[in-house]
């Protein structure tokens, strides 16, 4: 038993790959980046292929690299800023590349492949210049460097509406476009949910991990979560009324109990803000999670056994504790759940 792992059922990836291709009935881009959201970048890589992604999408340059250093083939996008240092890295993983302005792009050799982003309403990276867009996109063409053309929504997932505002600012630039450029726009909750942002390809990354772009059940999608965080229970005592457990005596025992620890923390992952504000599953019961989140451990209540299995994030019996209801509970969202997850856990795949 490890004092914390983070199990991914890398089959789980590659069917919801294979949903959300159904679902989306075009090109199928999974983004990989951060570590594959912190399920393993190559597991991730590997196992979206598998369920039929065309595309791989990174944000760094570094990334893409990881990638085709770890064997991975097929076609990988950078979707971040690359600047004059990492261009170069990029270029040798053979990774296409954003630009929206003719500076990078007149810096590119000829082989590069490129795809414009409009932004129309997400207020990051790209133009909103339609005009500037298009100059770039046809000095691409000349050159045969444009592959595609892109934006990225700000709200799919909370309000459709601004996504549609977006989608139709993006269209005159589309209809201006050559033959054959490659139009990409819908991330997961717009795949799922707005189906005319489709276009030619979909670029989906939390909802290929299971996770749900709308942040209730990813069940109610048809995606199976991919991680279980696991620990064990490795000390038992008996507490009796007025001692404490944890620093700061932020929990104080009201009546005789039992509390079991769990060797792992907040540099695991486990957020120190979930100090008596989770549960864990254990025997298949939910048990409370009491006391202060530290570094290396966390104390739950509950008649338990030393040795026995704690699962943090995942299924045990008929129970289940979803990323989404820790995210709930620290006021946040499931992507930072899993990509908090740190490197001291070992993922096992």
């Amino acid at each position: 038993m490890l004092r914390a792992v983070a199990r991914i059922d890398a089959e789980a990836i590659a069917r919801n790959c294979a949903r959300l291709k159904a679902v989306a009935r075009t090109g199928l881009c999974v983004v990989v980046k951060a570590d594959g959201y912190g399920h393993g970048a190559l597991t991730a890589a590997r196992s979206a292929q598998r369920g039929g992604a065309d595309w791989l999408a990174v944000a760094t340059a570094n990334e893409a690299a990881g990638l085709r250093d770890g064997g991975v083939d097929g076609r990988i996008l950078v979707m971040g800023a690359l600047s004059e240092e990492e261009l170069p890295v990029a270029l040798d993983a053979r990774a296409d590349v954003v630009v929206w302005r003719r500076a990078l792009l007149d810096r590119l050799p000829d082989e590069t492949q490129v795809h414009v982003k409009l932004d129309t309403g997400m207020g990051r990276l790209g133009t909103r210049d339609v005009e500037e867009a298009l100059d770039v996109a046809r000095e691409a063409h000349r050159r045969g460097l444009l592959a595609g053309a892109m934006t990225h929504f700000a709200t799919s997932d909370d309000d459709p509406d601004f996504a549609r505002e977006q989608l139709a600012a993006f269209r005159p630039f589309l209809d201006a476009l050559p033959d054959g450029v490659i139009a990409h726009a819908a991330n997961s909750a717009a795949t799922l949910a707005i189906p005319e942002s489709r276009l030619d390809m979909v670029r989906c990354g939390v909802a290929a991990y299971g996770l749900d772009p709308f942040q209730n059940d990813p069940a109610d999608h048809g995606l199976t979560p991919a991680m279980t965080l696991a620990s064990y229970v490795a000390e038992v005592k008996p507490i009796a009324p007025g001692q404490s457990a944890g620093y700061g005596r932020r929990y104080v025992a009201d009546a005789p109990t039992t509390l079991a620890t769990l060797p792992i923390g907040y540099a695991d992952g486990v957020r120190r803000a979930l100090t008596n504000n989770a549960e864990v599953l254990i025997g298949g019961r939910r048990r409370r999670l009491v006391g202060t989140v530290s570094m290396d451990n966390v104390t739950v209540e509950g008649e338990v056994e030393r040795g026995e299995e704690a699962i943090l994030i995942g299924a045990q019996g008929d129970e289940r504790i979803l990323a989404e209801e820790w995210a709930s509970r620290l006021g946040t969202i499931n992507y930072e759940i899993t990509c908090a997850i740190s490197a001291r856990v070992p993922r096992s795949a």
